[in-house]
């Protein structure tokens, strides 16, 4: 009943690949976050990564792939997910605004060489938007996960990597198998 949609899904994921294999901009961008959160690895720092909805699950996807094990069993890295603790996230919506729940964070356990990874298909949830300014401001690491436009993030993250679509869904599957990248080259250069 369903066969074209699937097949055309499974075929729009596969063309979305095919051009960032041939894009030599992202996959360099790809190489320099795993080197950004390698070199801050070894200087003892960590990493922390957020977003909104299933970016959110995201981001505590590939916190788990950190702290736990990716391919091999290696020692913790630290890393967290700015995204589950819920008397936090409804202390600060409460309090401030939900705009602040990332950035209310950052400005607490955020240090100069730490990593922020915020994560926004479209490059302009706000509140992560306010948690990377934040970050600037107290010298940590800024890497956006965007798609195609790269929104408001692309233009004040360090490092902004911008898949190449504009689907919600498909954007978040290259965000996973880009992050998974990511993981796998940390492991091998840590631990390898």
């Amino acid at each position: 009943m369903y066969e074209k949609l699937i097949i055309e899904r499974i075929n729009q994921t596969l063309r979305i690949k095919q051009n960032i294999l041939k894009d030599n901009e992202l996959i360099k961008n790809i190489d320099e976050i795993a080197k950004a959160i390698i070199n801050a690895y070894k200087e003892n720092k960590k990493v922390v990564l957020f977003g909104n909805g299933g970016s959110a699950a995201d981001a505590q996807h590939l916190t788990a792939e950190l702290v736990n094990r990716f391919y091999f069993d290696r020692k913790s890295l630290p890393a967290m997910a700015l995204t589950v603790n819920a008397s936090i996230l409804t202390a600060i919506g409460n309090d401030y605004s939900f705009d602040k729940i990332f950035s209310r964070q950052i400005e607490g356990i955020g240090k100069g060489g730490d990593i922020a990874i915020g994560i926004s298909t479209s490059g302009n949830s706000k509140n992560v938007i306010e948690a990377i300014n934040v970050a600037k401001k107290k010298k940590l690491f800024t890497i956006a996960f965007t798609g195609r436009s790269g929104g408001k993030l692309k233009k004040i993250a360090d490092i902004c990597l911008q898949v190449p679509h504009d689907d919600t869904p498909r954007i978040q599957e290259i965000h996973i198998m880009i992050g998974h990248i990511i993981c796998e080259i940390i492991e091998k250069e840590l631990f390898g």
